[in-house]
């Protein structure tokens, strides 16, 4: 097989909002290039990308499906990796994961809703990662469609540079076509050939002057990327190449400046084929991004990477799936050197070496074999056992650690039980299987009651995977009723002398320490254990301290109140004394973990609950009925804006305890008309009225509230 050029493959993936056309936009892009001779609709349940039953069932995406085309423009032949992404909050990991590896995205929009709350969860994602985008804004052909409109919210609701390449010839009903500004003529699709045919026609007559007028305003946004560009835009526009607007286009988009703006409507077949050429032409390729940074885990120095086949190897895997026919598949984005089928890879986090055994490109959940996954590249291995999502793979004489990934803690959890108890086994092979693919799903036993206690980001993501234990594994559940992830906190420093003393003949127990227990200082950054050491004159030996650290940081798992984990807590070791024979690093360690229950208990604990930001969107009328039910909820309301169609945006912070239920609730006060989006912000203390409702139900300690 012919080596392809690093420079003519793209790597990149689709994300917006729900139901902006995602998926749609996906199954359009296998159709024009080839992959699909029959279009799939996720409204039917057809579509290629959406794979598993659940998406199918329910038309959305759930898990981000991989696929490999090949596209002409310009006489070159183009190789896409096109990664296409979940929309709802619950799958935010999805998201996050795929932004990690991809090279550029097309951030789509609907022409209708423009930037909703999750297109600009999605937006900085991308900024913490530096993808360069380009903008696609979808469904042109509904009413209430407004191209401009959506550029303007990009302005302003995402502080972006929205620079249009093109211009919507008619609008709703109406849109037949585009203006292509670089080229300055018009495009119209044919309707009888879904949109696989299209003529070129002149710009229409009431279109010129907008079309100049946009065209400059193009060549003024992006002239400064380019010198010659800038000199010909002063003295005589008309002398620009396209080739030199091409190329300022696309300095421009590496370098996150601007976001090329494309209009079309992709179920119904027009402007795909457009927005294809312009990902060829704006979007990086793998050699554009610059050296990937690593750190050498021996050395603990940074080291780069080139993206080239001769170097060393270093990939990310970036997520796991498994697939009934071939076992664990690992994704994974090939940054330097290359990885064969048959070779041994070293894994940084384990420190093993493992054998690659087969190597595919990805079609959806269809796999074609390969030999050699080259750099810049995306595939699946087949053959690693064990590997976690975000692990570094390379080889063992050069070891690299690439950045991994941060995902948010899980907010909502239930309990769950087979039916029969034979399942018993099932469901544990199960829950492990699907905590391996998924990052923010975890489980774990509760001490007390013994139950599984599963947690994910929301309400659908927990039913999904339910009924992937039943689809998949085979193991029907009971659930118990949806249990909230508190934490605590403390609110006051104590100051605390304990001594831990043991004698049974021989050689005994023996530490004692002072100790400062109590809230973290304002400028400490991240959370976790904030530890100082002020011991002087040797009153605890040295090699002691880290052991009374560790107590303290391995108590935190579990508060005073209710046995939730503790966020961050301040302890100052100030003094203390030891027993030259009895006292050994077990015994701080335990010294340490008494302490920590004394002055917790000491030092005014308090719960901490989750608050979620929720966004609704309700017609005027209902408007009063919305904020009475959010203010029974224990809601407070921060604003209202009104929303281009007439109807009005409630924005709140509220419990996460008490939103249980409340899409149904919803729907019953607005007629189904109201529709609301929610995600997790911060926790926030609990009234002690509240607490004690929750204590007594999880068997806490009520009397410290």
């Amino acid at each position: 097989m012919a080596k392809q050029d690093l420079h003519l493959t793209r790597n990149f993936g689709i994300m917006a909002h729900i139901d902006a056309g995602k998926t749609t936009t996906s199954e359009r892009i296998l159709f024009y290039t080839g992959k699909t001779h029959k279009i799939g609709e996720t409204h039917d349940g057809s579509a290629t990308m959406d794979w598993m039953a659940q998406e199918q069932e329910r038309g959305i995406t759930i898990t981000s499906a991989a696929t490999t085309a090949y596209w002409t423009w310009n006489d070159n032949k183009y190789k896409f990796n096109l990664i296409d992404t979940p929309g709802h909050v619950d799958f935010t990991a999805e998201v996050e994961r795929s932004l990690r590896v991809l090279d550029g995205a097309v951030a789509t929009y609907c022409a209708v809703g423009g930037v909703e709350p999750q297109s600009e969860t999605v937006w900085r994602q991308a900024d913490k990662y530096n993808v360069p985008r380009i903008g696609y804004v979808n469904k042109m052909d509904r009413s209430g469609a407004d191209f401009y409109e959506v550029v303007r919210q990009m302005k302003e609701v995402l502080g972006a540079n929205p620079v249009p390449v093109v211009i919507p010839i008619g609008a709703e009903e109406n849109f037949k076509g585009i203006v292509d500004l670089i080229k300055m003529h018009g495009i119209i699709w044919k309707d009888e050939t879904q949109g696989a045919e299209f003529e070129i026609v002149d710009i229409p007559e009431n279109l010129k002057d907008e079309a100049e007028e946009w065209r400059n305003k193009m060549l003024e946004s992006v002239a400064e990327f380019d010198d010659a560009l800038m000199e010909k835009f002063f003295d005589d526009p008309s002398t620009i190449t396209e080739e030199e607007i091409l190329s300022a286009i696309r300095k421009a988009t590496c370098a996150l400046a601007a976001t090329p703006m494309l209009c079309g409507s992709s179920f119904k077949n027009k402007g795909v084929q457009t927005l294809l050429n312009y990902i060829c032409a704006f979007l990086p390729s793998p050699l554009d991004t610059e050296a990937v940074v690593g750190t050498n885990p021996d050395t603990k120095e940074e080291e780069s990477r080139m993206p080239s086949e001769d170097e060393k190897t270093s990939a990310l895997a970036f997520k796991i799936a498994t697939d009934p026919y071939v076992g664990r598949l690992t994704f994974v984005r090939v940054y330097s050197g290359k990885m064969e089928a048959g070779s041994y890879t070293y894994n940084t986090r384990s420190g093993k070496k493992e054998r690659v055994s087969r190597m595919f490109q990805m079609h959806s959940n269809h796999q074609n074999p390969v030999e050699v996954i080259g750099a810049g590249d995306i595939g699946a291995v087949v053959g690693l056992k064990d590997i976690h999502t975000g692990d570094t793979l390379c080889d063992e004489d050069a070891p690299i650690v690439l950045e991994t990934m941060d995902f948010p803690d899980p907010v909502i959890g239930i309990a769950v039980e087979p039916k029969t108890q034979k399942d018993l086994d099932k469901l544990s092979v199960g829950l492990a299987k699907l905590a391996e693919e998924d990052p923010t799903f975890t489980v774990k036993t509760d001490e007390q009651s013994g139950q599984t206690i599963i947690s994910g980001m929301g309400e659908l993501h927990l039913d999904i995977i339910i009924d992937r234990l039943k689809r998949e594994f085979k193991v029907e559940c009971n659930q118990g009723k949806p249990q909230v992830n508190y934490k605590e906190a403390i609110s006051k420093t104590v100051n605390l002398r304990e001594v831990y003393k043991k004698q049974s003949g021989g050689r005994g127990k023996f530490a004692d320490i002072i100790v400062n227990v109590g809230p973290v200082d304002e400028d400490f950054e991240g959370t976790g254990l904030q530890f100082v050491d002020e011991v002087k004159g040797g009153n605890v030996p040295k090699e002691f301290i880290p052991a009374v650290q560790k107590g303290f940081a391995e108590s935190m798992k579990n508060g005073v109140l209710g046995g939730y984990p503790m966020d961050s807590l301040k302890v100052t070791l100030v003094d203390g004394s030891f027993h030259p024979v009895d006292s050994d690093q077990l015994s701080f360690e335990i010294a340490a973990r008494q302490a920590y229950k004394n002055a917790c208990a000491q030092a005014k604990p308090v719960l901490m609950e989750p608050i979620m930001k929720l966004e609704v969107v309700t017609p005027e009328e209902n408007m009063g009925d919305v904020i009475g039910d959010l203010n029974k909820r224990r809601g407070q309301v921060e604003g209202m804006d009104n929303a281009r169609s007439g109807a009005r945006i409630v924005k709140a912070m509220v419990p996460l305890g008490e939103m249980f239920g409340y899409v149904t609730a919803l729907r019953t006060i607005t007629s189904g008309r109201a529709t609301s989006s929610m995600q997790y912000d911060h926790h926030a203390p609990v009234s002690s009225t509240i607490a004690k409702v929750v204590l007594q139900e999880c068997n806490g300690r009520v009397d410290l509230v």
